[in-house]
């Protein structure tokens, strides 16, 4: 697992073509606040640990987690978490920029999510294609301004509370692999199709 000391110098050398300086130091800090989807008061809370750069987290939100969505979290019945679980750099850069955002977290998600097999591709000969010029294209569609772009991943201090839950999630939690998934603090094993969090929901909501 990358320590923060080597999460920072990786953003440092995707950085350096675009005049962006990260500082190498990393310091510990708290961990950030949960971004909650949903009702807040929901009676089940949900939670993943992702990384933006999983093919399986992809899989999952694009498939499972929009009947997730429609059935549980839109009808008030479960709030949804995802925490941040960056197994490299290009994550954690993206998961800065979710952060940066602001309300728009979730939907800056889905587009990375949603564009990953592009600003994931480190063999790109061409300079437009490669990761960081990607992530800034696309973080340019989500409101972004050049500026913001450069200042978000040159934030010391987020980076260092993004790692700070990756941290948490591993010593704490017990996380190893993403996705991970928590039902009311219940790990769900096995399969993440519907069915599964219908068996472990529907219970607790009384069906």
């Amino acid at each position: 697992m990358l320590t923060r000391r080597t999460v920072t110098a990786a953003l440092v050398s995707l950085a350096l073509p675009f005049g962006l300086s990260v500082p190498i130091a990393a310091q510990e800090a708290e961990r950030l606040p949960d971004v909650v989807m949903g009702d807040e008061n929901a009676p089940v809370e949900i939670v993943e640990y992702a990384s933006m750069t999983c093919p399986h987290c992809k899989a999952f939100h694009e498939g499972t987690f929009k009947e997730l969505k429609s059935e549980y979290i839109d009808t008030g019945k479960a709030k949804f978490i995802l925490r941040e679980f960056p197994f490299d750099p290009l994550a954690a850069g993206v998961f800065m920029l979710a952060r940066c955002s602001g309300d728009n977290y979730y939907d800056v998600v889905d587009l990375f999510f949603e564009r990953q097999a592009e600003w994931t591709n480190t063999r790109a000969e061409n300079e437009a294609e490669r990761p960081l010029a990607v992530m800034r294209k696309l973080a340019l569609q989500a409101g972004f301004t050049d500026d913001s772009f450069r200042a978000c991943l040159t934030d010391q201090k987020l980076l260092d509370g993004i790692n700070a839950v990756k941290d948490h999630g591993y010593s704490e939690m017990g996380v190893r692999a993403t996705p991970t998934i928590f039902v009311d603090g219940e790990k769900l094993d096995g399969t993440r199709d519907i069915r599964a969090f219908r068996d472990i929901i529907d219970p607790k909501l009384g069906g």
